[in-house]
C-alpha cells in the first residue's frame, strides 16, 4: 500500500473528481498531513491519508460525516486503483466539539482552495491554522509526527500563545493543561505558560 507525496495526492484527487464528476458538487475542508504537503510547509514527504475537517455548504462549514455513499464508492475505487491505504480519504477530524467550541477565529477566510474537477473543490487550511491544529493534536494525543510537525511550522510566540489558548477551549481540563505546559515547554516557550 502506498502513502501519499504531493504528485500522488494530486493524482488521488484528480481521479476522485473524475470519478463523481456526474455527481453534486462537494467543497471539503481538509487539515492534516495531505494539507502540510498540498501547500509545501513542512519537510516530510508522505501522509497516509486525506483528513477532511469539514464540508462546505453555503459558504458555511459544516460537518463532513457521513459521506454520501456514492462518494464512498468512489474514494474505494481511488484506492483500487492506486494501491492506496485503506481510509485514505477520511472525515476523523469532523468531530463534533470543532463545531460545538469553535475553529480557530477566521479560520474560513485564510483557507487556501484548489479546483480538482467540476465536482471536487479542496480548501486546505492556512499554515497559521495548522499551528493550532498541531499543537492541539500533539498535546491531546502524542508528540510524534504531529510534534514534528509543529516544530517545522516553526510558531512564533504569538502565534502559540494563541494556538495555546485556543486549544484550552477545546479541552480545558486540568490534565490536557498539564500536557499543553510540558509541550510549549519542548517547545522553548516557557513564559507563555503564565499567559494561559
Amino acid at each position: 500500500m502506498r502513502k501519499l507525496d504531493s504528485s500522488l495526492l494530486d493524482e488521488a484527487l484528480t481521479l476522485l473528481a473524475e470519478l463523481t464528476q456526474d455527481k453534486l458538487r462537494q467543497h471539503f475542508v481538509v487539515c492534516g498531513g495531505s494539507s502540510l504537503l498540498a501547500l509545501g510547509l513542512v519537510r516530510r514527504s508522505t501522509t497516509r491519508d486525506v483528513d477532511v475537517l469539514a464540508r462546505v455548504e453555503a459558504d458555511t462549514l459544516v460537518t463532513a460525516k457521513p459521506l454520501p455513499d456514492w462518494l464512498i464508492k468512489a474514494v474505494n475505487e481511488v484506492q483500487a486503483s492506486l494501491g492506496l491505504l485503506d481510509k485514505w480519504f477520511n472525515t476523523g477530524p469532523s468531530d463534533d466539539s470543532f463545531f460545538r467550541f469553535g475553529f480557530p477565529e477566521g479560520m474560513a477566510g485564510r483557507l487556501e482552495t484548489r479546483e480538482y474537477g467540476p465536482s471536487l473543490r479542496i480548501s486546505y487550511i492556512s499554515r497559521y491554522d495548522q499551528v493550532f491544529f498541531k499543537l492541539y493534536a500533539t498535546a491531546d494525543s502524542d508528540q510524534g509526527r504531529h510534534y514534528r510537525d509543529l516544530q517545522d511550522l516553526n510558531p512564533t510566540a504569538e502565534e502559540l500563545l494563541a494556538a495555546a489558548c485556543w486549544t484550552r477551549t477545546q479541552d480545558p481540563s486540568e490534565g490536557f493543561l498539564c500536557v499543553l505546559t510540558h509541550v510549549l515547554k519542548s517547545l522553548g516557550h516557557e513564559s507563555l505558560i503564565e499567559q494561559l
